[in-house]
């Protein structure tokens, strides 16, 4: 158990008086040099915290933050971030801390132009959110910087000085993975980067994994087959992928970019072309179940739920107090595959 030293004992341990102690902590008053010195030492050694709690609430100020997020009922994707957002609601209830949620619909960017709207008109301290659309991101991201609002974001990183701190992963070296990984099941035929159901000119997460896709293979000295592009909706997915397939009879190999992969699964499941190679992205249930049956060959988790909890966490405390935010951070790329799925899953 880690022990909790209190005033006296530091002043005890230095050999100073606990109102020296007290000065030395709080940076207020006179100190000698050497009694700083002496408490400095010992409060680097028990790595000492001061009483933060305590400090924020008499202040007696309430920080409002808030999160947007694309419609977790448009796309169950995002699902997992509301639980994160919940649980640094609960973790930060005892603090003067206001934590709003609100949604804009993932395939419209009127929708996350209007969402961020609002949130300015509300005027927050700070605000978390996925940059799915570059265009429309960048212009909102100035209007935050200009309002004196603090951004956050995650999933998507944008480029934009307004952006506090970005929490995902190297989308450029995810790409290269999911290739690496089909390489690895699949050594010859013409391979296929599919994204489903987006707006791809505007979609820089996607555009990223294309580039570190097509890296690897463009490295590749033995490679002499083709890295095909095949853009689908949800509209006339099947009559778009009858088509290309019917028209690459040498692909082996496909690669979703989004969480949609379940849906290439299905359509190569029921029209028989079982020896295509599958990669994709997260763990929805749908997908999961392809992985456990062998129609996906390995799932990209790109964990949403621990980029929203980061991400948000790291805001709370920098508002409260004052910690520093750092501009980036990435986390790993995990790969999950029918072996290892369960414990995925239970995170």
């Amino acid at each position: 158990m880690i022990k909790k030293y209190t005033i006296r004992d530091i002043a005890e341990m230095a050999g100073v008086s606990k109102g020296t102690v007290d000065r030395v902590i709080h940076k207020r008053g006179k100190v000698s040099e050497t009694a700083a010195k002496k408490v400095t030492t010992i409060l680097k050694e028990i790595d000492f915290k001061p009483n933060l709690i305590a400090r924020n609430l008499k202040t007696n100020k309430t920080y409002h933050i808030c999160v947007l997020l694309p419609d977790p009922i448009k796309d169950p994707y995002w699902i997992p971030c509301v639980k994160g957002v919940n649980e640094v609601v609960l973790e930060l209830s005892h603090f003067g801390i206001k934590i709003e949620t609100s949604f804009f619909d993932p395939t419209k960017s009127k929708s996350f132009t209007a969402a961020n709207l609002v949130i300015q008109n509300n005027a927050p301290d700070a605000v978390l959110l996925a940059p799915l659309f570059f265009k429309e991101a960048r212009i909102v991201m100035q209007d935050y910087e200009n309002l004196g609002i603090i951004v956050s974001t995650f999933n998507n990183d944008i480029e934009s000085k307004a952006v506090k701190s970005f929490i995902g992963q190297d989308l450029f070296q995810s790409g290269r993975v999911a290739a690496k990984l089909l390489h690895s099941v699949s050594k010859t035929g013409d391979l296929a980067i599919v994204h489903i159901n987006e707006q791809y000119e505007n979609a820089v997460f996607m555009q990223e994994k294309e580039r570190g896709f097509k890296s690897f293979f463009n490295e590749l000295v033995s490679f002499n087959y083709s890295v095909l592009q095949c853009k689908l909706n949800q509209e006339d997915f099947e009559l778009v992928l009858t088509a290309f397939l019917k028209d690459h009879p040498n692909l082996t190999s496909i690669f979703v970019t989004t969480s949609k992969t379940y849906l290439v699964a299905d359509f190569l499941e029921k029209n028989n072309h079982k020896t295509i190679s599958l990669v994709g992205y997260d763990l929805l249930n749908e997908n999961v179940t392809h992985l456990k049956t062998g129609s996906i060959d390995f799932l990209i988790h790109q964990n949403p739920k621990e980029q929203t909890y980061i991400g948000l966490k790291f805001l709370a405390e920098h508002l409260l107090f004052e910690k520093e935010i750092p501009k980036e951070l990435l986390l790993p790329i995990d790969i999950v595959n029918s072996e290892n799925a369960t414990p995925f899953m239970r995170r």
